[in-house]
């Protein structure tokens, strides 16, 4: 896999192929427009990613005039996937690597599964996860995350292309797990950004991310995951990373709804995706539809939706039944 395509200038796509392109791959960078693409082949740099300085070897086209590739990275937000895929020119016969971490609102898909609706064949389709928050990577602090894919010849594939000596990249079969692992510690780090925002302690916030896990795990079963995923780093990694750091977006607004912002304005000052905010309802849904309890998570869609507040809803949380903790999957606690 020598010629990889970046569909997205988001932190993460840029953050991507930058990887890639340090890999010694010939990176094109596909963007929105063609202004946007030749403002970044000029700056080489985005305001969201000061710190990143993009190799001159990193090309940069509007996604619908995009060329033949060996292998496509889709790093845009979850809700505009479809769209984004749709209006770019990409073949449906290379490897594609879904970056994103969301579940699709209009039909409940993981992204690997709206890829598929959109050409793919399932044995092409990849999922990278982990705790991988860009601004440290670009900086070249060490990390570590997994790719999964159903073939394991294109998850070693995807292992070789953004391997490098402080970015550590596992495999794994576990499509399911790893896409619903990122997907949902974004509710919860919601949750847990709303503790840090009360100044209600670490133990709280331990005690979310906890209790979170177990729900995702539940979850995540349910639809057909192995539990163990949830132990590695598409689960509790990613998990304690974005409930923790202050550079998580969806921590961040968890706060900011704590100290009293309005949903939108709260969005407006993070002014990149939010990927909680969209999930928690369909993540809530398909709980309900199968009968799994998601306390945290039924509370985080209850205060976006702005059905509770945030005391309110730590309240309920707090004032629960008590009852044996019984971590394992499927297991109502």
């Amino acid at each position: 896999m020598d010629r990889i395509a970046v569909l997205g200038a988001t932190s993460w796509g840029l953050t991507l192929a930058w990887l890639l392109a340090a890999n010694g791959r010939r990176v094109t960078l596909l963007t929105r427009s063609e202004e946007e693409a030749h403002a970044l082949a000029h700056s080489r740099t985005s305001p969201r990613l000061p710190e990143l300085r993009l190799p001159e070897a990193i090309r940069f086209l509007p996604a619908a005039a995009a060329e033949p590739v060996d292998g496509v990275v889709v790093a845009v937000p979850a809700q505009s996937l479809r769209a984004s895929v749709g209006a770019a020119s990409l073949s449906r016969s290379v490897p594609v690597l879904s970056a994103a971490k969301g579940l699709e609102t209009e039909t409940g898909l993981r992204m690997t599964e709206v890829l598929a609706a959109l050409g793919w064949p399932d044995a092409l389709t990849a999922a990278l996860s982990g705790p991988n928050l860009a601004a440290e990577i670009a900086k070249g602090l060490p990390a570590a995350a997994v790719v999964a894919s159903r073939d394991a010849a294109v998850a070693a594939e995807w292992q070789r292309a953004l391997a490098t000596p402080a970015y550590r990249v596992y495999r794994s079969d576990d499509v399911v797990g790893v896409e619903l692992g990122g997907a949902l510690k974004n509710v919860i780090a919601i949750a847990a950004g709303a503790a840090a925002g009360l100044e209600a302690g670490s133990n709280a916030i331990a005690a979310i991310m906890t209790r979170g896990l177990a729900e995702m795990t539940r979850l995540g079963t349910a639809l057909g995951a192995d539990p163990l995923t949830f132990q590695g780093l598409a689960g509790v990694g990613d998990l304690a990373a974005t409930c923790f750091s202050p550079l998580s977006r969806n921590r961040r607004l968890g706060e900011l709804l704590a100290r009293g912002h309005p949903l939108e304005q709260a969005l407006d000052i993070i002014g990149e995706a939010v990927e909680g905010v969209p999930t928690a309802p369909v993540a809530l849904a398909k709980a309900k539809t199968l009968g799994i309890d998601v306390p945290v998570t039924e509370q985080v869609a209850a205060v976006l939706a702005g059905r509770a507040t945030v005391i309110e809803a730590m309240r309920t949380l707090l004032s629960r039944p008590l009852t044996e903790e019984r971590p394992l999957p499927g297991l109502v606690d």
